[in-house]
């Protein structure tokens, strides 16, 4: 992977040419299955173990230098894996040394969507059929599964895209040694194999090089990092459990690595232990919460954000002066739930100027608004422009409730629009800013798409297109972002530019420790 200038300009011109896919097979069954499922591609026998193997790396030079993709069967070595599970391989480890495979992530979503089960990790090649102990010791070295060819085949590629597809023929239940077995095995193995290899049609016909241009600033904004950093520190100094009310951000990979360490998410405080230590979420809760946190004597420690801590004091302020407040956000979002509960009966919730027909207040001279912090700021902007026309002496907060890490983020995908063929935000599907980004792009005339994990993107997405957009959700760790990258690379090959649209310094001190109500 390479780092390029940043680039200005027109959006590139997609292509619809892809780059040919050379499917190489061990034995004529294996090929035949591969053909049978992939008859678009070019499907070559080259021999079953590592003599033949090596040989056969002679197909891969002097044509297109497009991705290889080795497809067979193998034995499984994790007791996990079953006859017609689908292994891809992250690495061939072979007697001389490993081979680091093109990230296989969109391939494997590809075949999982087809209904396939699929595992990625190492597959060891060995110069001989591989049973009982032998077959252990090399399940304890971390491979997942066996074969006779690929690394051999990998290690004279080349430098060429490669992506190893394996079926599981037989396991340490099932090993080949056994006739009957064998035979249910083979079959099995060979159907999903065509099938496998059909489906890799769509990831196929994506296969070209492309141009990442990542949005700066982007990922995890300083509240989140304050937020996880306080579960992370209380699981250092206390270890487990840490429980914490509702996803600590909402991002589905850092609340499933918290959950591996120790921590425990809770929907409401009545399923934490009495006395016991509880961490609010970074989207804030009402003084209700609070005050049930004090009366069952729970260590609370509040990680709001305090950009929503802002909020929560400015609906405070309006509502003791006898205001309506009419808060713009999302219902039944955690943000908008705790800061409407600082004043339940003064505090009014819409989403668009289409509600704003539905308000009843006390006295129209006497309304002010607030903002949920992770909206779109043009469509927030629009709303209260409307909520203006009805209410002239509307008053808002003293400065704009909608925080700097949204604000940048939009500005960043803004840029992005302007000369990508296709973005990507990263992000889970709850967080709220994430999916603004999407409409960001779209509403800027760029075709968008909110994926979780680089699994979930499909490769028809970014099919011809040049030049891709990357940025991320002030929830989601920038881990996530270079996945994806490496995913894209994984079918063609990428350059890395940056599209700085402002640079962020913010930190927030940790959040103080509550004392217990005896």
């Amino acid at each position: 992977m390479t780092v390029a200038p940043e680039r200005t300009g027109e959006p590139s011109a997609p292509s619809a040419r892809s780059r040919e896919l050379l499917i190489l097979a061990p034995m004529s069954i294996e090929a035949a299955a591969a053909r049978g499922g992939a008859p678009w591609a070019r499907v070559e026998r080259f021999g079953m173990g590592p003599q033949r193997a090596a040989r056969a790396a002679s197909l891969t030079h002097g044509i297109d230098p497009g991705p290889v993709l080795i497809a067979g069967v193998c034995g499984a070595l994790d007791p996990s894996l079953r006859p017609g599970d689908v292994v891809l391989a992250s690495e061939l480890r072979g007697p001389t040394g490993t081979t680091q495979c093109a990230d296989p992530s969109v391939l494997a979503g590809v075949l999982r969507r087809g209904g396939l089960s699929v595992h990625v990790g190492p597959i060891a090649s060995s110069q001989r059929l591989v049973v009982r102990e032998r077959r252990r010791a090399l399940h304890r070295s971390g491979a997942i599964a066996v074969d006779m060819e690929s690394a051999w085949l990998a290690a004279e590629a080349k430098g060429r895209p490669l992506v190893t597809l394996r079926v599981v023929l037989d396991t340490a239940e099932r090993e080949l040694h056994w006739p009957w077995h064998a035979a249910i095995g083979t079959a099995k193995a060979l159907r999903v194999l065509r099938r496998a290899c059909a489906l890799t049609r769509e990831w196929a016909e994506a296969l070209m090089e492309r141009e990442v241009v990542l949005a700066a600033p982007r990922a995890s904004c300083a509240g989140v990092v304050r937020a996880v950093d306080t579960v992370e520190r209380l699981l250092r100094e206390h270890g487990p459990p840490v429980y914490v009310r509702r996803q600590i951000v909402h991002n589905a990979r850092v609340v499933a690595d918290l959950e591996r360490r120790g921590a425990i998410f809770v929907e409401e405080l009545d399923e934490v232990p009495a006395g016991a230590t509880v961490i609010f979420s970074a989207h804030g809760v009402s003084p209700a919460v609070r005050e049930q946190a004090a009366e069952r004597g729970l260590d609370a420690i509040d990680a709001t954000c305090p950009l929503v801590a802002k909020v929560h004091a400015e609906a405070r302020r309006f509502a003791g002066a006898g205001m309506d407040v009419i808060l713009v956000g999302h219902e039944g979002h955690e943000e908008v739930d705790g800061t409407t509960g600082e004043a339940p009966d003064r505090i009014q919730v819409i989403a668009s100027a289409d509600e704003i027909e539905t308000l009843r207040v006390e006295d129209p001279e006497r309304v002010a608004y607030l903002t949920q912090t992770t909206l779109a700021v043009d469509e927030t902007a629009g709303v209260v422009d409307a909520l203006r026309d009805r209410f002239p002496a509307l008053i808002g907060p003293s400065s704009d409730d909608i925080c700097y890490a949204t604000q940048n983020r939009q500005d960043g995908v803004r840029a992005l629009a302007s000369d990508c063929d296709r973005i990507v935000v990263v992000g889970s599907a709850n967080s709220s800013n994430s999916r603004r980004l999407v409409e960001v792009a779209e509403r800027a005339g760029c075709p968008a798409l909110l994926v979780d994990e680089p699994s979930d993107l499909p490769p028809s997405f970014v099919a011809g297109a040049r030049r891709v957009g990357i940025t991320a959700g002030a929830s989601a760790p920038e881990r996530q972002v270079q996945d994806v990258v490496s995913a894209l690379a994984g079918f063609g090959g990428v350059t890395v530019s940056e599209r700085t649209v402002t640079t962020e310094d913010v930190q927030f001190k940790p959040p103080p420790r509550r004392s217990r109500r005896n």
